[in-house]
């Protein structure tokens, strides 16, 4: 089958794309904006891109067009597609259709770390055996690639895996489905990771998007398990309705609450290099030793622990397999060191994942007696911020930051008048270049700028790199 993708270079839609060629169809696609690292992930896989959405790609002929949410009514080829009547589906409906059908689906769902815990109960799956496949919003330096069918297992080469990890999206399927996106995946395992409002361009309230966690709940089957954090947010979801196991795990940061005795995973005895004790229903299971930095990480670690505890992975192998967990791309990824100054680049975005971040990047600081600057570089580009919902909330999420520099074109609202509670320490731009030549001269030898966006902010950390050198 020849598939046609609309809006290939998207996270989720590029690792579509890579699992139908897996599978064997042949896979094109298009897209307005094609960059690293999804850019370069499809082409290695022998899959043609096109740039922008002529309608004489339909000349192409495919058996369907699979569409992404980025495409909207008005754009042209979307208007030929429907014009002659040609078959299209969602990017969701496509892949439950042809992919999680009959799989055991671990879900990841949550406002914040569902790349990174994606990412890591794949991993742990993958040591424990259990070759899943998976399809995440990110490419985990594990595998080096975002997307794979489930493989042989060594210990049965008979069958492939029925292990299918997702990261679960709670944005909108399509302009013509307008459903989250994770109804479609009909989880046996979900992780009901965290909940803040977000999405502020498709939701009204946090109401709404309860809703949806609602709905996503209605099709875990009973003999499941919810994998929830002990939040406020989450027990207003669970008080719909639940039908399912559920077990809860707890950690102050997300959920408001002290380390609480209720909660059936707990983390405890952090020490100054970050270790720490993971407990369930009260009986130590192991220390965690890894790189990851914050306590979101820890709640991340407890969620996938507990999953992977439902499909059979022993707690301690699934400690064990943390341990050498590597992060995932653009989850505080270090891009480069110059002069002793380390540039690095984090995909938050939301004024949370900024706090826990920068955070984070502190914590290791003052765990090595480092008294070098922390240097944020900001870009507000996703639609909740292009809004101004999040605007208020952005001093606070970077008070543990020394210095801040934020990148204000595109905007519609004053970023500068933002972030004037923080005004003694924040600069704000609107040309790049002279942001870029900004900061290479406020850095020092041993300071650490951590640059945040969503999107490739236009090259600006090979740009940072090249003004310190």
């Amino acid at each position: 089958m020849h598939i046609h993708i609309l809006g290939i270079c998207g996270t989720f839609m590029g690792g579509i794309a890579v699992l139908a060629k897996q599978a064997g169809h042949r896979v094109t696609g298009c897209d307005a904006n094609v960059y690293p690292p999804m850019s370069t992930q499809l082409e290695a896989q022998g899959i043609e891109l096109i740039e922008g959405f002529d309608p004489m790609q339909t000349k192409l002929n495919p058996d369907i067009y699979v569409i992404g949410n980025v495409v909207s009514r008005g754009n042209p080829l979307m208007e030929e597609i429907l014009n002659l009547g040609l078959p299209y589906i969602s990017g969701p409906q496509w892949l439950a259709e042809n992919v999680l059908q009959g799989k055991w689906v671990l879900a990841i769902a949550g406002t914040h770390g569902k790349t990174t815990t994606s990412s890591m109960l794949a991993w742990v799956l993958e040591y424990a055996g259990l070759a899943p496949g998976f399809l995440i919003g990110g490419v985990p330096e594990n595998f080096g690639i975002s997307a794979r069918l489930p493989q042989t297992p060594k210990q049965d080469s008979k069958s492939t895996s029925p292990f299918f990890v997702i990261e679960a999206d709670e944005y909108d399927t399509a302009f013509f489905d307008k459903r989250s996106k994770f109804v479609h995946y009909r989880p046996r395992t979900a992780v009901l990771n965290n909940l803040e409002f977000d999405h502020a361009d498709i939701f009204d309230d946090l109401a709404a998007i309860q809703m949806q966690f609602h709905h996503l709940v209605r099709t875990v089957p009973q003999q499941g398990l919810i994998v929830i954090n002990d939040q406020n947010s989450l027990e207003a979801v669970l008080a719909k309705g639940c039908w399912s196991a559920v077990e809860k795990f707890c950690g102050e940061k997300f959920s408001g609450k002290k380390t609480d005795d209720s909660a059936d995973w707990q983390f405890k005895n952090v020490d100054a290099e970050g270790r720490f004790d993971i407990f369930f229903k009260g009986e130590r299971q192991g220390n965690l030793n890894w790189d990851l930095l914050g306590d979101h990480n820890r709640m991340n670690a407890l969620a996938v622990i507990a999953a992977a505890r439902h499909v059979g992975v022993a707690p301690c192998i699934a400690i064990e397999a943390l341990a050498e967990f590597k992060n995932v791309k653009r989850r505080m990824e270090t891009k480069g060191v110059v002069n002793n100054i380390t540039v690095y680049d984090d995909f938050a975005h939301h004024p949370t994942a900024i706090e826990t971040t920068v955070a984070g990047l502190k914590a290791k600081l003052d765990a090595a007696y480092s008294d070098g600057k922390i240097i944020a570089v900001l870009e507000p580009r996703s639609n909740t911020m292009k809004l101004g919902v999040m605007k208020n909330a952005l001093p606070a999420s970077l008070k543990d930051a020394d210095v801040v520099f934020c990148f204000g074109a595109n905007l519609g609202w004053d970023i500068a008048e933002a972030l004037k509670p923080i005004a003694n320490k924040s600069q704000t731009f609107n040309d790049l270049e002279k942001l870029v030549q900004a900061i290479a001269k406020t850095a020092k030898s041993g300071d650490h700028i951590l640059v945040m966006s969503n999107g490739s902010f236009g090259g600006i950390h090979q740009k940072i790199l090249d003004a310190l050198g």
